[in-house]
């Protein structure tokens, strides 16, 4: 796709707040060119703006949540998955209140929402952080890297101590037909043990078997089980596209993650952000971008760009 991508009309996602257990309800509406992605606080005086970027990351525990001098919104990276898949550039997210509903804890009913108001291209063009060479980081266990990559691909490794989930790995070249068949569906987790504490805390109010798989010591308790084999996997890539959007580009590049989380994709999205001489902002106004045949045949199929410059 060339040029930057809006919705044709506002739809709206009604559900329940994880938090606070209470009715909560987001609107997904068109934006003018170079806008970003921005959420917006109808419900308070001046309709207050928080961009979609990195350094608005105020909290990575258990979810992601920007804040801004006005307001913060948790648990940002399930619709913000959708919005990386279907290449959306510009789009406001209303909120009437501090929570993003729920719903079914996966991405489907974002995806669902946003396909049903079809988009609109726009007269500019799109920009792309294109990775000419690798930058990676590790913490103990945990390891990302990023690579040159004519698309997006993700490749994910994980591993829990417990019979249902042990180790788990995936990888997939990201687009809008994969990622509505082998993501979108898969949802949030978390074992019973910490549940019971979070509820003590006053917390998670809004979680239930409706909306998360939940683990017991030695199985999985929902009693319709899971939706995938690895569905705890594809949720990972799923919460890691949903942060990869705070980069403020869509990405083309391979992402590796091992036993990555939310506080470590933030560091290492900061990590991307400065190592400038390892990526190139990119659209197809460049005229010193070298257009390869393989290269634009590979990304014509996978509904991205027409033409890059090569990343051997």
């Amino acid at each position: 796709m060339l040029f930057q991508r809006t919705l044709k009309k506002r739809v709206v996602v009604d559900g329940t707040g994880l938090h606070t257990g209470k009715p909560a309800r987001l609107a997904f509406c068109p934006a003018p060119e170079d806008t970003g992605i921005l959420f917006v606080r109808n419900d308070l005086p001046g309709q207050p703006l928080l961009p979609v970027l990195w350094d608005r990351v105020k909290a990575t525990q258990q979810a992601t949540t920007l804040g801004g001098d006005d307001f913060s919104v948790s648990t940002v990276e399930h619709c913000l998955s959708a919005v990386a898949a279907l290449r959306i550039d510009n789009m406001l997210i209303e909120l009437e209140g501090p929570e993003i509903p729920i719903v079914d804890g996966s991405a489907a009913p974002y995806l669902n929402a946003l396909l049903s108001s079809g988009f609109y291209d726009q007269k500019k063009l799109r920009s792309y952080i294109y990775m000419t060479k690798p930058i990676e980081m590790t913490d103990g266990q945990k390891f990302a890297r990023i690579s040159p990559y004519n698309g997006l691909r993700v490749s994910c490794k994980i591993h829990f101590d417990h019979p249902c989930i042990g180790d788990q790995e995936l990888d997939m070249d990201v687009n809008q037909v994969t990622f509505t068949r082998e993501i979108a569906p898969a949802r949030t987790f978390g074992f019973l043990k910490d549940v019971q504490e979070l509820h003590r805390r006053g917390l998670a109010l809004g979680g239930s078997l409706s909306n998360a798989i939940v683990l017991n010591e030695d199985s999985i308790i929902n009693p319709e089980g899971l939706r995938f084999r690895d569905e705890f996997v594809r949720h990972k890539i799923l919460d890691a596209l949903g942060d990869l959007v705070t980069l403020g580009y869509p990405m083309l590049g391979h992402v590796h993650l091992e036993r990555t989380g939310h506080d470590f994709m933030n560091r290492f999205i900061r990590k991307v952000v400065a190592s400038r001489d390892s990526y190139r902002v990119i659209n197809m106004g460049d005229r010193d971008i070298r257009v390869d045949a393989a290269v634009s045949e590979e990304l014509r199929q996978n509904h991205i760009l027409v033409g890059a410059q090569s990343g051997s």
